[in-house]
């Protein structure tokens, strides 16, 4: 991991004089989990990644964040940026989503732009997440499918949505074709 997600809790956690046992406590995951998030074994999804952030007291952007840029932040298409990727593909998920961060140079930042691809999944049995905050999608390529509360949501390239991500959710590939959105998730701290 380019970035060392992981590191950065770990010395964020350590600054502030806070037990791996206390963060697991106030973030409702284990102690198992947030080890091994730090040892780099396993990337957290986004759920739990903002959970940390809150917890700790930062941005979730702080995990992305390389520099200190407090002027404007340009991706252009034509340049291949290098990009992070942090994904929850693990078994209990049961998601297949790839996130890549597109405002990680951006210093002081109040909303996460990510583009994500969708991998398609047999899987009828998705978990679903909340966290505080706000999600606005636009579809790019593909179609997806969104679990919110009790319905469900089918959006084709060129559809948005924006959601409260209190309520629990789950963002899937609507067909058996790779998708790609570009989310942008607004969570408070």
């Amino acid at each position: 991991m380019g970035k060392n997600i992981g590191k950065k809790i770990r010395q964020i956690r350590e600054m502030k004089e806070i037990s791996r046992e206390e963060l697991a406590e106030r973030t409702n995951l284990n102690t198992e989990q947030i080890e091994r998030i730090e040892d780099k074994e396993v990337v957290p999804s986004l759920g739990p990644l903002i959970k940390i952030a809150r917890t700790l007291g930062v941005r979730l952007g702080t995990f992305l964040d390389d520099q200190q840029n407090l002027g404007p932040v340009i991706k252009r298409a034509n340049k291949k940026e290098e990009g992070e990727s942090f994904s929850n593909k693990n078994s209990e998920a049961r998601a297949h989503l790839d996130f890549f961060p597109m405002a990680s140079d951006k210093t002081g930042r109040h909303m996460e732009p990510l583009l994500v691809d969708i991998e398609p999944s047999n899987r009828t049995d998705y978990m679903l997440s909340s966290h505080e905050g706000e999600e606005f999608i636009y579809v790019l390529e593909g179609t997806i499918e969104i679990n919110y509360g009790k319905d469900t949501y089918r959006l084709e390239k060129g559809d948005s949505i924006y959601y409260d991500s209190i309520v629990l959710h789950n963002v899937h590939a609507g067909d058996d074709q790779t998708a790609k959105i570009l989310a942008v998730i607004y969570a408070p701290f």
